[in-house]
């Protein structure tokens, strides 16, 4: 199925769409996303250890994702049966209550339109030889439009606390006219878009201070971004 692959996709691609069983129903991807955000995360197969604890993590974390208008729905590569027995694992390690959608893409449908593929680990492969989905995460503006593209490594559990910080700087970017720096949490200083001039900037951000032409920095209390909740 490698020569199936489709383009590559890139940050500002309109996320793929798609019909599917999930845990929680048939769904069309794009009718899915509505008006919201949405964080698709994939996972390489059910009753997996280190996507166990992500998972968990996830579902604990989903109330803050939902604060934010944010909707979560994760992908692994097998049937729906299977997912609903790995929830209830899931749920007794992690303390938690899983109720948001995981697709079932027992064959690839998903994951090969969203090159959620390992290319170098060739013996990430099931009995039959199929590549294994990697763990990628997508976040899906409401316009459908891919914001962020992060893909893990089998042996590396993903950090739920970093999908959501950029998840606030997307946000409060878009609404603020602001860009974050290195290590960014909501309440630090941010950067002034490039594509805002001195003169506006003076009138938007009264406080911000120039270290280089390239460079202004302005402070943005936590009470006005996305985490203010």
């Amino acid at each position: 199925m490698a020569d199936q692959r489709p383009e590559p996709l890139r940050l500002g691609s309109t996320a793929p769409n798609f019909d599917a069983d999930t845990t929680n129903g048939p769904i069309n991807f794009h009718d899915f996303i509505g008006d919201k955000w949405v964080v698709l995360f994939s996972h390489p197969e059910d009753y997996t250890p280190v996507c166990t604890t992500e998972l968990g993590a996830f579902a604990k974390l989903e109330p803050e994702f939902t604060k934010r208008g944010v909707k979560l729905i994760g992908l692994s590569a097998n049937t729906i049966d299977s997912h609903a027995g790995w929830i209830k694992d899931i749920d007794e390690i992690a303390g938690s209550k899983l109720s948001f959608p995981i697709i079932g893409d027992k064959e690839r449908k998903v994951a090969y339109a969203y090159d959620m593929l390992d290319y170098q680990d060739t013996t990430n492969v099931d009995s039959k030889g199929v590549a294994f989905t990697i763990r990628s995460v997508f976040i899906i503006d409401p316009k459908k439009t891919i914001r962020l593209i992060l893909s893990y490594p089998a042996s590396t559990g993903r950090n739920t606390a970093e999908v959501l910080r950029v998840v606030d700087s997307l946000q409060t970017g878009d609404k603020h006219r602001v860009t974050t720096p290195i290590n960014w949490v909501p309440g630090d200083d941010v950067i002034v878009h490039p594509s805002v001039k001195n003169d506006e900037a003076k009138e938007l951000f009264p406080d911000f201070k120039i270290v280089k032409p390239y460079l202004r920095f302005t402070p943005l209390p936590k009470e006005k971004t996305s985490a203010a909740v």
